[in-house]
């Protein structure tokens, strides 16, 4: 997805004798220019491609996936008022980001996409992104949108019922407090059958239960999950560790006269605690002005109340026509946009940026979900035919099939002969074209002459 880097790329591959184009001459300059009369077209392009993919393989349009990611900046990128420093997902707060909102359906294929200040939360995008997904896909009446906590907001909800649109969110936290004594009796569980995914057979899937509770006209879905109390209580660990090292730095420099206005030492305290929030409710910080002291106690209550929660979570909606086991299975439905977005930071590279220009860089993202429309695409029709295939499995499997050139000697003329032709497939290359509706004969063979030295002969092709 480099511009700067395609035209060596393009010259290294064999996609010149595929299309029998001449590429010697392209430059990234001209890659840039294109960018630019591309940039107009995008939501046309995006509207046309989610009916063409609809029509084309049959999909459904009933069940919306949404999230968000961030991508960095090489550079300043000064002259692009979008490039804002935020939340980095990609763990680069020291770079400007962009925000890239992007949603899906339930088989994966791209439906719209918006990009957004570095700086938006989550939770400010929704309605923005709701729009644009109605200018691309129309009013879809009754369709459930699925979004995680950090957009699980009322506001939100409000605009998605407003929309005519049924949700499916996962509770927030406060929320998930309110359940604590039915998350720990024991009675009226079910455990999911979860079976391991086709691509990795041998993957140990843990254990999963589901309690369906209702109140009013919401539905909530009580989880509890052995792997995520796993992964609660090491992130919880781990916070804890770096919070209290941090604290007992700063009571160090506190106390050593390295820190003495108050002011100062306050705003050392609210970093902290937007550096550690998942942690940092669970103790009680306090400074004495006058002692130069500062201290902490442990809220044990609190970090009680937190243990007994890992691995547990809730979801909720207003489609009170499901079950238990379609709630939580339509949920998880959500790790497509995570695997989409993976899959666009790498192997589609959208990142990091490096254009300057804020049109320029929308119509780069915009490429990498173009190029992500057609890797939904090939996967998509793999599915079809029994193949649990991913993107880069069949990537690697067809590096085998090239194209070689085959330079016979001089004949009597002293021209010599090159041939560029494409290897035998192989069973799995065949198979693989045979698929996607392709033939296996890549490119017919191409014939160049070339005269030696000396000769008034031109060379020619055939």
């Amino acid at each position: 997805s480099s511009e700067h880097a395609m035209p060596d790329w393009i010259r290294r591959t064999a996609l010149g004798d595929i299309l029998q184009e001449d590429f010697s001459e392209l430059a990234d300059e001209a890659l840039y220019r294109n960018l630019d009369r591309l940039h107009p077209n995008r939501e046309a392009i995006e509207r046309a491609l989610a009916e063409k993919e609809k029509t084309l393989f049959n999909l459904d349009d009933t069940v919306y996936l949404y999230d968000l990611t961030s991508t960095y900046f090489e550079g300043q990128a000064t002259a692009n008022p979008q490039a804002k420093r935020g939340y980095s997902r990609d763990k680069r707060p020291d770079c400007k980001q962009v925000v890239v909102g992007l949603v899906v359906d339930r088989d994966g294929f791209p439906k719209a996409h918006e990009i957004f200040d570095g700086n938006t939360q989550d939770r400010r995008s929704l309605d923005q992104m709701l729009d644009a997904l109605e200018k691309r896909t129309g009013k879809k009446l009754g369709a459930t949108v699925i979004v995680d906590r950090g957009m699980a907001f009322e506001e939100n909800l409000e605009q998605i019922r407003k929309r005519q649109l049924h949700y499916l969110v996962a509770g927030r936290q406060s929320e998930r407090n309110q359940w604590l004594e039915e998350l720990e009796n024991d009675d009226g569980w079910e455990q999911v059958h979860r079976t391991p995914s086709p691509r990795n057979p041998f993957q140990k899937k843990t254990r999963v239960e589901i309690k369906r509770q209702q109140k009013g006209d919401i539905v909530y879905l009580l989880c509890r999950s052995e792997g995520r109390e796993e992964k609660d209580r090491a992130i919880r660990e781990k916070q804890e560790t770096k919070l209290l090292a941090d604290l007992h730095r700063l009571q160090q420099r506190v106390a050593k006269g390295r820190l003495k206005k108050e002011n100062k030492i306050q705003r050392a305290i609210g970093r902290l605690l937007e550096r550690y929030p998942r942690v940092a409710r669970y103790y009680e910080l306090s400074y004495d002005a006058v002692q130069k002291n500062l201290s902490w106690n442990e809220l044990t209550d609190k970090k009680a109340t937190a243990k007994k929660l890992d691995g547990s979570y809730v979801l909720k909606t207003d489609r009170q026509d499901l079950t238990a086991g379609e709630i939580w299975r339509t949920y998880i439905l959500l790790t497509r946009v995570e695997d989409a977005f993976r899959d666009i930071k790498s192997p589609l590279m959208e990142r990091p940026i490096f254009h300057h220009l804020q049109n320029r860089t929308q119509t780069h993202i915009f490429l990498c979900v173009l190029a992500y429309h057609l890797l939904a695409a090939i996967e998509h029709r793999f599915l079809q035919a029994g193949v649990h295939s991913s993107w880069g499995t069949i990537r690697d499997q067809l590096r085998t099939h090239q194209v070689i050139s085959i330079v016979l000697p001089e004949d009597h003329q002293g021209r010599v002969l090159t041939i560029r032709k494409a290897t035998t497939p192989e069973p799995e290359h065949r198979q693989i074209y045979a698929t996607l509706g392709i033939t296996a004969e890549v490119m017919r063979p191409l014939k160049s002459w070339q005269v030696s030295a000396g000769s008034d002969e031109k060379n020619s092709k055939s």
